[in-house]
C-alpha cells in the first residue's frame, strides 16, 4: 500500500531529542534526528555515502554529524563540509536533508518533495492557545500494523463498544446509528447515546450521580491525524450538539507515522476542559487510554498477522464502514496526485 509522502508526520514530542543522535525510521527510510547548539531540531538520512555506517553511530561536531568510520562531516542540511585526508569534496557527498517543523511540543517531518514542505500545512487547533482547555501529552504506541487499518479504526467509533467495554464504551451504544460525511480531505464520524450509564473512563473522571448524554465526534485528516471529541453531561441538562463545552469534554489526538508496510508508530496525547492545573489527572486519564489503545493494538496486530493468508472469501462490507470507505478514496486521490502532476494541500485544521 502507497504511503503518501507530501505531508507533515509526527517523529517525536519535543522531550524526545536533545544533543544526542536520535535513529528513527519513517516509510522504510533511516532518519537521525538530533538538535544543534541553538536548539534547532535537524533530521537527516542516517547513512554516511561512504561505506553506509549509520550516522548515528557517529557524533556531533558542533551542529555537523561526523561518521564514526572514515569522518565524513555532514552539516545540518546534509552537505558534506569535510573529508580527513582530502582537500576536494565531491558532488556526490552529500545526504538528504529533511525539511522540519516544530510546534506545540511536537517534531514534524516531511517525507516528499522539499519544495512543498509548508509549515502552514502542520495540524493545529485552537484549544492549544485557550486557557479553558489543559494539553497533556502521551506516548508513542507502537504497533505492528500498516498505518491504514490503524486510520480507519479512528474513523469507526462502532468498535468502542466491542474493544474498549470497561473504559470508552458499553453496551449502551451497540445499536446507535453513526453519521459520517467527508469534508475535503477530512473525514467526520460521529453519534450520541442519549440517556444512558456513564462509561468507565466518566465514571472515574465525571462525577456523575446518575445517567448521562454522550458523544463521539471521529475526525480524520488525511493522511495520518485524527481527532477524537468526546464526552459526556448530564442527561437533565439536556445539552446540544454546539453545547458539548459545558460537559466533561476531551480531544484525544492522534499522529500516526509509518514505519514501514507492517508498522506504525502513534503518538498520542489529550487536551481537556477539567482539571487544567492537575498534572496528575492528566496521568490518571492517560492511564485509562493505555489500556483501551493497548487494546486497539491487540486487535490491529491479529488482523495485520492475518493479512499474510490469502482470504477463504470474498469480505462482507458493513453501514459502519463508510467512514473508512470515505478515508481509502481520499488516500488514493492523495497519492494519484503525488505520482502525477504534483500535490496541493490545505491546511489541517480541527474542528471544534
Amino acid at each position: 500500500m502507497t504511503f503518501i509522502r507530501n505531508a507533515w508526520y509526527v517523529v517525536g514530542w519535543s522531550r524526545d531529542f536533545g544533543r544526542e543522535l536520535t535513529p528513527l525510521t519513517v516509510m522504510d527510510e533511516d532518519i537521525v534526528v538530533y538538535r544543534t547548539e541553538a536548539g534547532e531540531a535537524v533530521a537527516l538520512t542516517d547513512e554516511c555515502p561512504h561505506k553506509r555506517l549509520p550516522l548515528s553511530k557517529g557524533r556531533l561536531v558542533g551542529d555537523a554529524v561526523q561518521c564514526g568510520y572514515h569522518g565524513m562531516t555532514f552539516g545540518c542540511d546534509g552537505k558534506c563540509v569535510r573529508i580527513p585526508g582530502q582537500s576536494n569534496l565531491p558532488s556526490s557527498a552529500w545526504v538528504r536533508g529533511y525539511p522540519v517543523h516544530e510546534a506545540r511540543g511536537i517534531v514534524w517531518i516531511w517525507m516528499g518533495e522539499a519544495a512543498q514542505a509548508d509549515p502552514a500545512l502542520v495540524f493545529d487547533m485552537a484549544e492549544f492557545d485557550d486557557p479553558r482547555w489543559a494539553p497533556h501529552y502521551g506516548d508513542a504506541l507502537s504497533i505492528e500494523s500498516h498505518y491504514l487499518p490503524l486510520a480507519d479504526n479512528l474513523c469507526d467509533p462502532a468498535h468502542v463498544s466491542f474493544v474498549h467495554p470497561t473504559t470508552l464504551g458499553s453496551a449502551a451504544s451497540e445499536d446507535v446509528p453513526i453519521d459520517c460525511e467527508r469534508r475535503g480531505r477530512t473525514v467526520v464520524t460521529s453519534r450520541w447515546i442519549r440517556n444512558a450509564p456513564p462509561v468507565g473512563f466518566f465514571k472515574a473522571f465525571g462525577n456523575f450521580a446518575g445517567k448521562v448524554d454522550r458523544w463521539h465526534y471521529y475526525t480524520l485528516h488525511a493522511p495520518n491525524v485524527a481527532v477524537i471529541d468526546f464526552g459526556s453531561a448530564a442527561t437533565e441538562d439536556a445539552i446540544g450538539e454546539e453545547q458539548r463545552d459545558r460537559g466533561v469534554r476531551l480531544f484525544a489526538l492522534h499522529f500516526l507515522t509509518p514505519v514501514s508496510q507492517t508498522r506504525t508508530v502513534d503518538h498520542w496525547m489529550h487536551l481537556r476542559n477539567i482539571g487544567l492545573d492537575d498534572e496528575g489527572l492528566g496521568e490518571r486519564m492517560n492511564e485509562q487510554f493505555r489500556v483501551a489503545f493497548a487494546e486497539d493494538k491487540s486487535i490491529l496486530e491479529t488482523i495485520q498477522a492475518r493479512e499474510t493468508k490469502p482470504p477463504a472469501r470474498r469480505g462482507v462490507k458493513l453501514a459502519i464502514d463508510r467512514g473508512p470507505n470515505h478515508l481509502r478514496r481520499i488516500i488514493a486521490e492523495m497519492a494519484a496526485e503525488e505520482s502525477g502532476a504534483g500535490n496541493e494541500g490545505a491546511p489541517l485544521q480541527a474542528a471544534s
